[in-house]
């Protein structure tokens, strides 16, 4: 072979490689509205393939699955006990949720949703609420009153109404997860309205950096990063008293509901940020956390050596508006 010809190949196979290098250097960034709020994914593929359209449909058919505000959508079925069947995203996420009602002592409680309702947190203006309408809701609500039997659920009662929204965003971001390991593709972070999932690393070898909200005086108030947390294959979500509540007679109710007295969660624990192996899980833990408050969700994670937790609790000093308390692990992963 010339030298020439053979100086020619060897150009094109470095700039073969270099392509490719570039490709697998270079994220993708995809975004979206997705049940009721954002989506943001970032990852990496040599192949330089770009997943906009399928993870559109996966989201359209979680959608379907699981959203309390589509009329056709399976839960919405369920919930006003119209025949319809079940998918196995709507079985995990059920039997997910059945489980950790059970870990948390039904503080996370997918049976709230008449309560969210009559709170003003569904969608709909607030009820004029009294105890007696209350314990009348509560006769309805609980976990233990829904069962799944073969692909079927059975309700004690038919007022009962599931709602999924305080897991669906760390199991659909699961589930994206999961269509992304089926391509090969093992270095992405997956945001789905603040839950985050991250796998792998940046092309840096560094891990992925996400933020915690610092607490905001006003629902409108501008979002500021309190703590930057570096994950690497974790998923973190945040659940918060401060972005959503209803203030009536000078009195600020939150819009996570404490399963077992009906009423909004009164204390002083204003964020929880849990740490877990997957998101679904993050998600779920953090709502149950918020609903216990800060001495019995710090007890509940001292207990659960798979979990981490990072929370902003209100001072009752009048030298400092909060205090943060982390758990060792979290605190390796943290910078503030």
């Amino acid at each position: 072979m010339k030298r020439g010809c053979l100086l020619f190949l060897m150009i094109c196979f470095a700039v073969i490689i270099s392509s490719c290098n570039t490709n697998k250097n270079r994220p993708i960034k995809l975004k979206g509205l997705a049940q009721g709020t954002y989506y943001a994914i970032t990852y990496y593929d040599s192949l330089d393939r770009n997943y906009a359209n399928a993870v559109d449909s996966l989201l359209s058919v979680f959608n379907l699955t699981a959203s309390n505000y589509h009329p056709e959508s399976i839960l919405s079925k369920i919930n006003y006990s119209e025949p319809t069947e079940l998918n196995d995203i709507f079985i995990d996420i059920f039997l997910d949720a059945q489980e950790i009602a059970e870990e948390t002592n039904g503080y996370f409680d997918i049976t709230v949703r008449p309560l969210v309702d009559m709170w003003g947190f569904g969608g709909s203006n607030a009820e004029d609420i009294s105890s007696q309408k209350i314990d009348s809701v509560l006769q309805f609500v609980g976990y233990k009153k829904v069962t799944l039997t073969g692909k079927k659920i059975i309700k004690s009662d038919e007022r009962l109404r599931l709602d999924f929204n305080p897991i669906a965003q760390g199991y659909s971001a699961d589930w994206i997860a999961e269509f992304f390991e089926s391509k090969g593709i093992k270095n992405y972070l997956i945001d789905i309205g603040g839950e985050v999932l991250a796998k792998g690393k940046k092309t840096n070898n560094a891990a992925w950096i996400v933020g915690i909200e610092k607490p905001a005086e006003e629902m409108s108030s501008d979002r500021k990063v309190m703590t930057k947390v570096h994950l690497i294959n974790k998923a973190l979500a945040t659940s918060g008293s401060y972005r959503k509540y209803h203030i009536k007679d000078g009195v600020r109710y939150s819009h996570t509901i404490d399963p077992h007295t009906g009423y909004p969660a009164h204390h002083n624990l204003l964020s929880a940020s849990v740490l877990a192996d997957n998101c679904c899980k993050a998600d779920a833990y953090a709502t149950a956390c918020m609903s216990m408050g800060f001495h019995k969700a710090k007890e509940f994670i001292e207990k659960s050596p798979e979990l981490e937790a990072y929370f902003i609790v209100a001072s009752d000093t009048s030298d400092s508006k909060y205090y943060i308390y982390a758990t060792e692990g979290m605190k390796k992963i943290i910078e503030e």
